[in-house]
């Protein structure tokens, strides 16, 4: 449970960002800054990085989602986590720095399994028995481990054209979800490991 206070606070920054455009200076930077369009992934070997990767993510409001900055920082994190040197299955915009409620799931249960953005997500409810799998993540390098989740959730989320939206979502995919969303909050699989795999 998020303290009420820490909420007030990330809704009051949200709401100056917004103001200004929707992103801050320093998000600006990052999401337009670098060379190419493969962001810099920020890991728990490095301490600024580390501290970045624990906050708690403000919301995106409509302006921000309508902004080019947006449409960058999108197609920036799609390039990122596609990245065949280090690729992943999900990808949650504080791991490019950017400490937003924005994920990228990869739709293992859709045909063609493609990767669907998703604005401020919250896990409405879990079903099922709690099933232990492998996982790993682009911003811990070189851990992977065993993790116990529920296998099938309830899902709202704004689409991209800000839509509220609701849906059930199971299997694998539901396991990248919740990986995912936990990064919103500061959580990282580590965290829930039930214990390290070789």
């Amino acid at each position: 449970m998020i303290p009420f206070a820490k909420i007030s606070a990330l809704l009051f920054a949200a709401a100056a960002a917004t103001a200004c455009g929707g992103f801050s200076d320093d998000e600006r930077r990052i999401i337009n800054g670098g060379e190419g369009e493969i962001m810099r992934v920020l890991t728990t070997a490095d301490r600024d990085d580390s501290l970045t990767l624990r906050r708690i993510s403000a919301p995106l409001d409509e302006k921000a989602v309508a902004s080019d900055d947006f449409a960058v920082l999108r197609r920036r994190m799609l390039a990122t986590v596609r990245n065949p040197l280090n690729e992943g299955v999900g990808i949650a915009a504080p791991q490019v720095g950017i400490s937003r409620r924005l994920i990228a799931v990869q739709r293992f249960d859709k045909a063609g399994e493609p990767f669907e953005f998703y604005i401020n997500p919250e896990i409405l409810s879990v079903s099922g028995e709690a099933e232990e799998g492998p996982e790993g993540c682009l911003s811990v390098d070189g851990v992977r481990g065993s993790v116990a989740r529920p296998r099938r959730i309830e899902l709202r989320y704004r689409t991209e054209r800000f839509v509220d939206t609701t849906e059930t979502v199971e299997g694998f995919t539901a396991v990248i979800f919740q990986h995912e969303t936990d990064h919103l909050d500061g959580v990282l699989f580590i965290d829930r490991m039930e214990r390290a795999e070789n």
